[in-house]
């Protein structure tokens, strides 16, 4: 079977409009963070690339930190704009596009767009899910923002185990991540968990009907295991990149490399942490974790693995400003120093998925810069690979009188 190497092929057209929004600027007067750490320095784009020497416009931004971009490896905040409210999800190009203008605002200039499988129906059901797959391998190519979809799927739908490979081909998938949100101990005991009735509704079910449908998944638990070792050695095989979701234990996250995880998403213990990382895994946690101090279900703490150098990269998860936010705030916390920081959501993330084209500002790399105003830190232009998705306040005018 062929899996899809990328999100589409562009149009001659969308190729014609991308080159001719490329610009040729030279920065001078900013703190820069290259390889060496933060110095005022001179920066130079051409032709989507960061390059050896002067190129084209010179603008002048003292008082500006221009810094890796934003590499967002997993976030679902996308959600609200695709269906801001229930039946209304029929502009999905529309809902990307300003999902994109988020992004922009945010310095992002990658984002990995994690969109759920599962049994719960609704915004996380098989139907909306071929929309939102769909929709970025034909709207990605038009966007500045590099966009990438990941599936997170749930263990427990068995009677998708067979298509699920020609699906993720159809979609252009190249990241798959397992979850498992099933409550077992209630199920067990035969007994409705919270929210449940809520939950049922959302997904237009009834919900007798609902709790009959989880205590069948939850009686099939023992032929999962069996069926995730045959649908990862597939999944492997095609080259698929893939991950496990808030492993408890050494013992699950062993499990899952088994199968081939080399991601470890938002351990929950430090156990699964430190198993994750001894391993060679990459270990991904929450950026909300560290702006709110914590776990909003009583994990591990965020700060305190990062502290430990258990954390490869920070994520969005659900909330966009984020990143950015708990890069500043680790640096400020003298967690470690403001490169070793802002690494954790450009260079870290960009190794994770394989991206080494970005993630750091040294020349033949990729032109993805997000500008903050020294001061306030505060997002004043965002650049994917040499073209601007965002530009706000002042810094227009610096490169107007450029």
């Amino acid at each position: 079977m062929r899996f899809c190497c990328n999100l589409g092929v562009r149009t001659a057209a969308v190729c014609r409009t991308w080159e001719r929004s490329l610009v040729n600027l030279d920065f001078k007067g900013a703190t820069v963070l290259g390889p060496e750490g933060l110095a005022e320095a001179e920066l130079f784009v051409a032709g989507g690339m960061i390059v050896d020497g002067p190129t084209g416009r010179t603008v002048s931004l003292p008082g500006y930190l221009l810094l890796p971009g934003i590499v967002d490896v997993h976030g679902d905040g996308f959600e609200r704009h695709l269906a801001p409210r229930r039946g209304a999800m029929t502009q999905m190009a529309e809902g990307l596009v300003a999902a994109e203008a988020e992004f922009a605002a945010n310095g992002i200039t990658t984002a990995v767009l994690a969109q759920f499988v599962s049994w719960e129906g609704g915004l996380r059901g098989l139907t909306f899910a071929d929309q939102v797959f769909n929709a970025i391998r034909e709207t990605a190519p038009s966007l500045v923002t590099d966009l990438r979809a990941q599936l997170r799927f749930e263990t427990h739908m068995l009677d998708l185990y067979d298509s699920l490979p020609e699906r993720i081909d159809q979609w252009g998938v190249e990241y798959v991540v397992f979850n498992d949100h099933l409550p077992h101990a209630r199920l067990a005991e035969k007994r409705q968990p919270p929210r449940m009735v809520g939950q049922a509704l959302k997904a237009g079910r009834n919900p007798d009907a609902h709790f009959d449908m989880m205590l069948r998944l939850h009686a099939q638990s023992p032929e999962v295991p069996h069926a995730l070792d045959a649908l990862c050695a597939v999944l492997r095989d095609a080259g698929i990149r893939m991950g496990s979701h808030d492993e408890a234990t050494r013992e699950a996250h062993d499990t899952w490399r088994a199968r081939g995880a080399t991601i470890s998403e938002f351990p929950e213990t430090l156990e699964a942490a430190e198993a994750a990382h001894q391993a060679g895994n990459s270990v991904i946690l929450g950026s909300p974790n560290v702006v709110r101090g914590g776990s909003h279900k009583g994990n591990v703490s965020a700060v305190e693995l990062v502290t430990m150098g258990l954390c490869d990269a920070l994520a969005s998860d659900y909330h966009y400003p984020s990143p950015r936010r708990a890069a500043l705030m680790l640096d400020k916390c003298g967690v470690a120093d403001f490169a070793t920081c802002w690494n954790l959501i450009s260079e870290g993330p960009a190794k994770v998925l394989g991206l080494t084209d970005r993630g750091v500002l040294s020349a033949g790399k990729r032109a993805d810069i997000v500008i903050l105003d020294e001061k306030s830190h505060r997002v004043a232009a965002t650049m994917s690979q040499g073209r601007f998705s965002y530009m706000s306040g002042d810094i227009a005018h610096r490169f107007l009188a450029a």
